[in-house]
């Protein structure tokens, strides 16, 4: 025994050593301290809360300061993510190997940072800020695919978080609009995200990074919702760069007035905060909630099921609970595709793509978007990824170049999935990421000293396509004109 206790005596104090060299940060709401990531030289802080729980008498409120906490908070677990449906094996569950993941719960805003620099103040990184998608009803920012640090590696602070979904983050009534100062309801998930860049902008510093130096970046619902922050009065001056993937593009406003209006499909849509409003208020009243004091008490599971309850016993379709941004005359005055012709969004660089085999044909208002910042004299850099992804075809696993199958190579996550990967997955990978970080640095996918990847203008209508060869083996990041029949309906 004692041998064994003096063999482990210098893992002991090896850890120790490691752990003292994580510097302890003063931030709001107390004093952090991260832990070492995989690469050596990375520390990374998990779950720090960047606003208070938004439960109780909390809920369906702006986001409010974070509750302080005493001593120091080791970061070493990632914090709830938002409540959502319980995912099963098959799809997309199978690809990123959910199951390890705090439980879900109202609980959930907290961020995480991934910096190469921390407590380094004068080291002025580029930041760069993730908002994970899932149709505004599910995800979170600690997904195995997100692990961000080779972004941190390549000499970028990562911040991913987690904010409120669904019936929580997005619900409208017209109660909840009478008690706001502003008279709007909604758009909660939305409040977070921005919430979370005015965190960057007081605490970045304390990681390394540079405040005056921040990206925005999501993918799908992530994506939508990096549009409804630019579009919004309320980030402005918060971040100085976009990247907008798989979330599509713009569509002329002209075109989609002269269009059939069509929203009553398969399910209702509401139009209008106010539709929304009533549409919501519909369901709650059925289901006993018939006042906003009721409403606050309900169980989070009663919450969450209560539209699909009424939807299923009356088969009412216009009954619903809304479950995605609005336009509300406060967080967002207009659409984006407004925001784009009335030259309302920030004038920054933009970087907007998406994948061959996405969820439907995004190219042509990829390249819309791209026109429209031409014209106004912006730029924005379009791509397509087109590397249909390995697979041992093992049942009810994505296949093709799939609506998210860029997340793995964009944060070179690789090492974490079960795919049989070659060389030049890897070597793809370490191409998209450069690219994107340097895009964080420089706002230009290129770097410092330019390349290939222009922007897409009338001159140049050029997606940069990321792919391999007919092995496998040779990664390739070359323009190309993408026809409007090039991407296939996922």
């Amino acid at each position: 025994m004692k041998k064994l206790f003096y063999f482990l005596l210098p893992l002991l104090f090896a850890a120790c050593a490691q752990q003292q060299e994580s510097p302890i940060l003063t931030i709001e709401g107390g004093q952090v301290q991260g832990v070492a990531a995989d690469i050596e030289g990375i520390t990374v802080y998990r779950g720090i809360p960047y606003a208070a729980p938004p439960i109780g008498d909390l809920r369906w409120k702006e986001p409010q300061p974070v509750v302080p906490w005493e001593g120091v908070k080791v970061a070493d677990t990632f914090g709830h993510p938002g409540y959502q449906a319980v995912h099963y094996p098959g799809g997309y569950t199978t690809e990123w190997g959910y199951g390890k993941e705090s439980p879900y719960s109202e609980d959930c805003l907290y961020l995480n940072v991934w910096t190469p620099a921390p407590g380094k103040t004068d080291a002025k990184l580029p930041v760069a800020l993730w908002i994970h998608g899932g149709g505004y009803r599910e995800g979170w920012g600690s997904e195995p695919e997100f692990d961000a640090q080779e972004w941190a590696a390549k000499g970028v602070v990562l911040v991913s978080i987690n904010y409120r979904l669904g019936v929580f983050g997005f619900l409208t009534h017209p109660e909840l609009s009478a008690e706001s100062p502003h008279g709007v309801s909604g758009n909660y998930g939305i409040l977070d995200q921005i919430e979370s860049l005015k965190w960057i902008q007081k605490n970045i510093e304390q990681f390394g990074g540079d405040p005056d130096n921040v990206m925005i970046f999501g993918q799908s619902a992530g994506a939508g919702s990096v549009k409804t922050v630019c579009e919004s009065p309320l980030s402005k001056g918060l971040f100085h760069k976009a990247v907008i993937m798989s979330g599509g593009g713009i569509t002329n406003p002209n075109a989609v007035a002269a269009a059939p209006a069509g929203r009553m499909g398969r399910f209702y849509s509401p139009a209008t905060l106010e539709e929304a409003e009533q549409a919501t208020k519909k369901v709650m009243d059925w289901a006993g909630f018939d006042s906003l004091e009721k409403m606050r008490k309900a169980s989070t599971e009663m919450l969450y099921t209560a539209g699909n309850y009424y939807m299923n016993v009356t088969g009412d379709r216009t009954g619903v609970v809304t479950g995605r941004p609005m336009v509300d005359g406060y967080v967002s005055l207009q659409s984006f595709d407004n925001a784009a012709y009335n030259n309302a969004l920030p004038d920054i660089p933009y970087m907007i793509g998406y994948t061959m085999d996405d969820m439907g044909n995004m190219a042509p208002g990829i390249a819309e978007f791209c026109l429209n910042r031409e014209s106004v004299g912006g730029k924005a850099y379009a791509y397509e990824f087109a590397r249909p992804l390995p697979t041992d075809h093992r049942p009810n696993v994505l296949e093709g170049a799939f609506h998210s199958s860029d997340l793995w190579y964009v944060f070179k996550s690789l090492k974490h999935c079960w795919r049989p990967w070659t060389q030049g997955d890897w070597d793809l990978a370490e191409v998209m990421l450069t690219a994107w970080t340097n895009f964080a640095k420089y706002g230009d996918p290129n770097g410092p000293d330019g390349g290939e990847w222009a922007p897409y203008t009338k001159d140049n209508a050029k997606f940069m396509v990321f792919k391999l060869d007919e092995n496998d083996q040779e990664a390739s990041a070359t323009g190309d004109p993408i026809p409007s029949s090039r991407a296939r309906a996922w």
